[in-house]
């Protein structure tokens, strides 16, 4: 299940307003990539927070307009708020949340 929990807005030179969303994800992204390539460790599960979530950061266009399938744009975080700090710091300049 994905779920966007938070939308802001940066804007590149000034100008040109991009898109950042944080996503809830009930599953760790990574982890699942990792297990459909057969790329895991044998003793590496997924890493979810007390309630079964993980928070992503997601700021590339394509996503949920329907032209791509959910890429996240950061690892996984156990809290909105650490996703949001993640967001902030990846971004070249503030990011208005709506």
């Amino acid at each position: 299940m994905e779920t966007i929990v938070a939308t802001g807005v940066w804007m590149y030179a000034g100008t040109v307003p991009v898109t950042v969303r944080v996503v809830m994800l009930d599953y760790d992204f990574w982890h699942a990539l990792g297990e459909a390539e057969d790329d895991l460790e044998e003793e590496e599960s997924p890493q979810l927070n007390a309630d079964g979530r993980l928070y992503y950061v997601r700021h590339r266009p394509g996503w949920p307009d329907g032209e791509r399938p959910f890429w996240p744009d950061s690892q996984g975080f156990y809290t909105l708020e650490e996703a949001v700090v993640a967001a902030e710091s990846a971004m070249p300049g503030p990011i208005r949340w709506q």
